[in-house]
């Protein structure tokens, strides 16, 4: 996959349509956005499209949509409005199930050079996910020129980032992608060393297809989160109610095997942070919490975070590195007693002077909850995204623009 995009500074759209695809899936809660990271970081190319005199057609999913009532509840209404505030100028919401209807055609035709219209969530069209012909059409025929700034969904072929790509003659990378290209691309293909990765969260199946990779690429990888118990249970360990997955054993020993032949070090934790049943409310502060080393657990209880000594055993990996990719928490992080270990973990690459590159979803979130937001070199918008490019994938997302 060529990493040289054309990118939103290689064009003039003055006068023209601009389909801008970004990623505004953001959290809502009664219909209100917890964490805005997302429309932040679209700014600066949506600025530059408007400055540049374009007419600017913005597009973005919203979650998963499954049903009728999802229709109600995902729609990018309260999107345009905080983007209006944002921007300091009227981003008008044109809403539509079909996404783009004879409404929405005719509110583009209406645009005046700058203006600024938000369409509806994209997947409230079936054909979005399965990149079907009909949107995608639909999508390339109220714009000049696409530009792709949404790396949140980059690793997915849909219509709203590859179909209408194909369909254009000017299709280029918006600033977000381009900071993902060069940041996350360099990390693996050329890192400074010793470069340490690190990976968490819950999601095993999601993670172990790149630590293969990871393994050959980087010189220290940590495990942590709940795939680490898969790989403690691999090993022979007790590991009691802890999330497992069981498919995935053999491929635990086969990587642990994979890093010795190589040379590589793969930590995994030492001690574990304990508790009786997993919390409910998932943020209640009140629970209560047993710390085992690794090797005796209790078989009673389930594992939901690093402990104190596997803090310190990854914080010292971490200081003797050049280059440090981090993607998943080390426990439930949405617990404040179980957050423990993630927060050590972003306070570490914090304080090093590595380049620290903070690969999305979770990680992203906490880095930035506990303000070190600063301190690190890049934090990707795309937890998915992310992980596949450090997989070595070719991203559909980003193979779609145009080469230079």
């Amino acid at each position: 996959m060529s990493l040289n995009k054309k990118s939103v500074d290689d064009i003039n759209v003055k006068g023209l349509r601009v389909l801008c695809r970004c990623d505004f899936n953001v959290p809502l809660k009664n219909g209100e956005i917890t964490d805005e990271n997302r429309l932040v970081a679209a700014l600066p190319t949506i600025k530059k499209l408007i400055a540049d005199g374009g007419k600017v057609i913005l597009c973005s999913h919203l979650g998963k949509v499954k049903t009728e009532e999802d229709k109600q509840t995902k729609t990018l209404a309260p999107v345009a409005k905080r983007l209006t505030e944002l921007l300091g100028q009227e981003v008008k919401f044109v809403p539509s199930l079909e996404v783009v209807d004879d409404t929405v055609r005719a509110a583009v035709d209406a645009m005046k050079d700058g203006e600024v219209i938000l369409l509806e969530n994209t997947r409230f069209r079936a054909e979005e996910t399965k990149n079907g012909e009909a949107f995608s059409k639909d999508l390339a025929s109220i714009c000049d020129v696409f530009v792709n700034d949404a790396f949140g969904t980059a690793h997915r072929a849909h219509c709203s980032n590859v179909g209408v790509a194909a369909l254009v003659d000017t299709a280029v990378v918006g600033y977000l992608m381009q900071k993902e290209i060069d940041f996350l691309g360099n990390a693996v293909e050329n890192p400074v060393r010793p470069f340490v990765a690190i990976l968490g969260g819950a999601k095993v199946a999601d993670k172990l297809n790149v630590i293969s990779n990871l393994l050959e690429k980087c010189d220290t990888l940590i495990i942590g989160g709940g795939m680490a118990y898969t790989f403690l249970k691999a090993k022979g360990y007790e590991i009691g109610k802890s999330l497992v997955d069981e498919t995935k054993l053999d491929y635990c020993k086969e990587m642990m095997e994979k890093a010795e032949k190589l040379g590589k070090k793969l930590l995994l934790p030492v001690d574990s942070v304990m508790i009786d049943d997993f919390p409910n409310p998932i943020d209640d502060p009140t629970i209560a919490t047993t710390i085992c080393d690794a090797d005796k657990m209790d078989a009673s209880k389930e594992g939901c975070d690093i402990g104190p000594k596997t803090i310190e055993l990854y914080s010292e990996a971490v200081k003797t590195a050049k280059t440090v990719v981090w993607n998943g928490p080390m426990g439930v992080f949405e617990n404040p007693v179980l957050a423990t270990g993630t927060k050590a973990v972003a306070a570490a690459l914090a304080e090093t002077d590595a380049t620290t590159i903070i690969g999305g979803g979770d990680s992203a979130a906490a880095v930035n909850q506990l303000g070190y937001g600063d301190k690190m070199s890049h934090i990707s918008t795309g937890g998915g995204a992310s992980l596949e490019f450090l997989e070595g994938k070719e991203l559909p997302g980003v193979a779609a623009a145009n080469d230079k």
